[in-house]
């Protein structure tokens, strides 16, 4: 058993996940938007984070990093919403939701269960805000507060887990964070977890990513926060997920977000060259 982190919305990783939402919220007020979030602006303002977030295109430029990454958010939100809309599944686990609300927010079949897991301090976060607010899900949203870490497998499966059933599962702005082992043994837990029929998206970078750190917008966005992000993501990571995937009898669908972007008509400009390497995955078990 490891310590269990304690961050909450405006420190550490916690902080990275508010950030999320202001980038989804501008996306959300978009004329054009690829995505729609009518919770983002609610979590930053309820947080009031020590640095300004924009939550509204007005409050940015074309040029800044926050319209880079609000353009990159909505790309990646957008596969990841059309890969649990495409294929309904009335099971599903977000790994380190964070402030993700697509339990909320997406159609699910009625008798869909979404399982949040995330440390207590954010998911708390999220739930007050939400019932501040009056904001319910139409389906069974239970929040799993554990430390990926720690034993989140009986965490899960205690919740109501069905092993049985076939899942749906996300890893998004997770890998990132994870040394290879560890990213190792949460694609062996997913897999040893997932009945036949399971599916697994994953948003993965494949490039040296402390490098990628001191590429804009991510350098810009990590002298806003006040955070030195090379800290946050470990070094050497090697770790091949359409391979071990592939190895272990997934069908796998692998594209890099550049075409992904294009073919939203949303290309990513050159304020994203830091974040073009990343390659959105997603796969079936069976």
């Amino acid at each position: 058993m490891t310590q269990q982190a304690d961050w909450d919305i405006v420190t550490d990783v916690g902080i990275t996940a508010l950030g999320v939402a202001a980038a989804r919220a501008i996306e959300s007020h978009r004329e054009n938007r690829l995505m729609s979030d009518p919770y983002a602006e609610l979590f930053v303002a309820a947080a009031r984070p020590p640095m300004a977030m924009p939550t509204n295109p007005k409050e940015t430029t074309p040029d800044s990093p926050w319209s880079a990454m609000a353009d990159y958010l909505a790309v990646r939100s957008r596969y990841f919403d059309e890969f649990f809309t495409a294929e309904p599944t009335a099971q599903a686990v977000l790994l380190a939701s964070g402030l993700d609300v697509r339990g909320y927010r997406l159609d699910w079949p009625d008798e869909a269960v979404v399982y949040e897991l995330d440390v207590p301090k954010v998911l708390q976060f999220k739930q007050n805000v939400l019932g501040d607010h009056g904001v319910a899900a139409r389906i069974d949203v239970r929040h799993v507060t554990v430390d990926l870490r720690d034993d989140w497998p009986t965490a899960l499966l205690r919740a109501g887990f069905d092993q049985s059933a076939p899942t749906a599962w996300l890893a998004e702005g997770l890998l990132p964070f994870l040394p290879d082992d560890a990213v190792e043994r949460l694609f062996g837990i997913v897999d040893r977890l997932s009945a036949p029929g399971s599916r697994f998206a994953i948003e993965h970078i494949d490039a040296d990513i402390r490098q990628l750190a001191t590429e804009p917008p991510m350098a810009d966005m990590s002298e806003q926060f006040g955070l030195n992000v090379t800290d946050m993501w470990p070094e050497d990571k090697v770790f091949p997920p359409v391979r071990w995937l592939a190895d272990h009898g997934w069908r796998v669908t692998s594209t890099p977000i550049g075409p992904v972007a294009e073919g939203y008509g949303r290309p990513l400009g050159p304020g994203s060259v830091g974040l073009r390497h990343t390659v959105l995955i997603s796969a079936t078990k069976g």
